[in-house]
């Protein structure tokens, strides 16, 4: 998984994180957690607050 698949991560980050509100979690945690689940593996310095922006937008509308 990359750091654009940005729709497979939000599903991801719901499962792994059922109990957490997404828009509570700042930008530094939600990298970490992203680059924590099983299968990611793009390199780290390739991410910005455009991506975590949409990962967490994705994320949200996922919960819903």
């Amino acid at each position: 998984m990359k750091w654009t698949d940005i729709h497979d991560i939000a599903i991801e980050l719901c499962e792994a994180h059922e109990d957490v509100d997404p828009l509570t979690v700042n930008f530094v945690d939600l990298r970490n957690w992203v680059m924590a689940l099983p299968g990611f593996d793009d390199d780290p310095s390739r991410c910005g607050e455009k991506i975590l922006e949409a990962i967490q937008a994705a994320w949200i509308e996922e919960q819903e």
